[in-house]
């Protein structure tokens, strides 16, 4: 895709205005009360599935571009409330930790070119103080709508895809009608590829974060036209890595994230959920997924939770 091709996508699927000159929420305004009260009616048994990875220092992170797994420190292991030594004592510990290094959020602040974030707002709004607009607290209402899970490994009858495959609508349409379901508008859309293995199993962290299978650029178009609120899969990129054209780097996120104001999720962990909607047909659920509102912060990590 030349640059005049990649242009033109971005005015197609531009939603810059939609909801406002001042909107920095972008497509998690297609969850509406009726879409929050339709994903409500998807709980029949109760069931839970936490999809967030542990954050911990044996997480999937290798250092590059900054990021580094969480440090986590006590402070107190046996601090006093008074002075009598059978009183109560306390606990205490502190995190430092890059706010997306596990599973997590990215804000409509992170990525952007051409000088302009999501909505049109300068990218100087973007400083070593944090983001002034589209921060990750202006989602700080959560993410809470009807969770739809595109097991397209399973659907193509594999464990995992390879490093590499590109994920098009088609893929997407043909996990949808293996499974008898639809994404609708305010959903949010979870890709599976089986690609997080190569971390969880094999122990590959340079494997998993370097090369991946995902979502290529003409699924763009489609997440525009079904309104998806957001979209999130078990790599740490969503989109395939290596880029369909190397002269065109991370072209999902900029025209999802920068162009339509779609959050992306990465590293989430989906299959005890893709094994219970196999087991028992049905790949629709409430999800929810509240980033940290950390003021002017690009990104968050979360515990996504699915319920059946």
């Amino acid at each position: 895709m030349d640059r005049a091709a990649f242009e033109a996508l971005a005015r197609r699927v531009s939603n810059w205005g939609r909801w406002g000159a001042d909107d920095e929420r972008g497509t998690t305004n297609f969850i509406t009360p009726d879409v929050v009260r339709r994903a409500a009616a998807c709980v029949r048994r109760g069931a839970v599935f936490s999809l967030g990875l542990p954050l911990g220092a044996d997480g999937p992170q290798i250092g590059q571009g900054g990021r580094v797994n969480p440090l986590h420190v006590m402070t107190a292991t046996e601090g006093r409330l008074g002075a009598d030594p059978d009183g109560p004592r306390y606990a205490d510990d502190i995190i430092v930790m890059p706010l997306q290094c596990a599973t997590q959020w990215d804000s409509l602040a992170h990525v952007h070119y051409g000088g302009k974030l999501y909505n049109g707002f300068p990218s100087a709004t973007v400083t070593p103080a944090g983001a002034a607009k589209n921060a990750i607290d202006r989602q700080a209402a959560g993410v809470v709508s009807r969770g739809v899970l595109l097991d397209v490994a399973r659907a193509r009858g594999v464990a995992r895809l390879a490093p590499g495959t590109v994920i098009g609508p088609a893929e997407l349409e043909a996990a949808e009608r293996a499974e008898g379901v639809r994404v609708e508008s305010g959903d949010v859309l979870l890709v599976r590829t089986g690609h997080l293995a190569v971390f969880t199993a094999d122990g590959d962290r340079v494997g998993y974060m370097r090369r991946m299978p995902g979502l290529g650029v003409a699924c763009v178009e489609w997440l525009h036209a079904r309104e998806v609120a957001a979209v999130a899969s078990d790599t740490n990129a969503v989109e395939v890595i290596p880029f369909e054209d190397p002269a065109l780097p991370l072209p999902v996120h900029a025209l999802c994230i920068r162009d339509m104001g779609l959050t992306l999720g990465e590293m989430f962990v989906l299959d005890a959920l893709a094994a219970d909607c196999a087991a028992d047909g049905v790949w629709e659920f409430l999800f929810t997924a509240p980033p940290l509102p950390v003021t002017g912060a690009v990104g968050s990590p979360i515990n996504p939770l699915a319920v059946k």
